[in-house]
């Protein structure tokens, strides 16, 4: 039972950074009809800018507030410099740029902060029981800020005018600009947000793994599970299809063998997507013909 409850623990968390990852790239694609494969790498750069400046001597708080920013920026620049240049219903253009900033980003990294895998400090440090298994309070605190953040989201969304302008925009961007919404100013929060829940992701992973150039690639391999899994229209479905990876990962590793765990994962998710294709929380989408 401890070890199970450890487990469910550990998977919920790393679920979290998946489903800030997915939250992410929902929110960026609901927005502006694209899907940002550049996301993770983008977080992932401006993490190590958090490690270069808590390293010059920065309290480790504040080189994390310093990267959220950063990837936030970079999302904004990314937006305003290759994306809208590109005009509306470029969606295949749109995903080879984003495909291609990716691998610049990583060989960037590579080359400024090398190949080999370095630490990352947990952002506290610590372990709380819970009954009688010991849990980190760094798995706690990615839960909580996970939470926190995805609340902060929802509310957004739900209850502030930018929300409804955003929610407008993600349902029909014609219908959208007629009723006066500025679409390109939701466009440049959208990739703003995205950036900043990525950035927080990746914050809270890599102390458990350490950073390298590609360490949020198979996160993203699973944020995309996740979103499929939950539906790619609901951001709901997003977080929750997150942790239901999470969850998922950490149980086979545990109880089936660590070297099918993606195995099991993903045919899990296969079975839920051949009986529900739009997802758990996605909704169908009907084309007139």
């Amino acid at each position: 039972m401890d070890q199970l409850l450890i487990t469910l623990i550990g998977g919920l968390a790393n679920g979290a950074v998946y489903g800030l990852i997915g939250l992410g790239l929902v929110i960026v694609f609901r927005s502006t009809d694209v899907m940002n494969f550049a996301l993770a790498t983008m977080a992932t750069m401006a993490t190590y800018v958090a490690l270069s400046l808590h390293d010059s001597g920065l309290a480790l708080v504040l080189a994390a507030v310093a990267a959220i920013v950063f990837g936030s920026v970079s999302g904004l620049v990314v937006r305003e410099v290759l994306i809208r240049p590109l005009g509306q219903g470029r969606l295949f253009a749109a995903l080879v740029v984003t495909m291609g900033l990716s691998l610049i980003v990583e060989h960037y990294i590579g080359q400024h902060w090398g190949e080999q895998p370095k630490a990352f400090p947990r952002l506290v440090d610590g372990t709380v029981t819970i009954g009688s298994s010991r849990v980190t309070v760094q798995d706690l605190l990615a839960l909580a800020l996970a939470a926190v953040a995805m609340g902060l989201v929802g509310y957004l969304f739900t209850r502030t005018p930018l929300g409804s302008a955003m929610r407008a925009v993600a349902e029909s961007s014609e219908t959208a600009a007629i009723m006066g919404v500025d679409a390109h100013r939701v466009a440049r929060i959208a990739w703003v947000l995205g950036l900043a829940l990525a950035t927080l992701g990746v914050l809270l992973y890599a102390p458990k793994t350490g950073l390298t150039p590609v360490v949020m690639a198979p996160v993203m391999f699973r944020a995309f599970a996740g979103i499929f899994l939950g539906g790619l229209n609901s951001m709901v479905g997003a977080v929750v299809g997150g942790l239901i990876i999470g969850v998922l990962d950490n149980l086979a590793a545990a109880y089936v063998s660590a070297s099918f765990r993606d195995t099991f994962v993903f045919s899990v998710a296969i079975l839920v997507l051949l009986v529900r294709p739009q997802g758990i929380f996605g909704r169908p989408v009907f084309e007139r013909v």
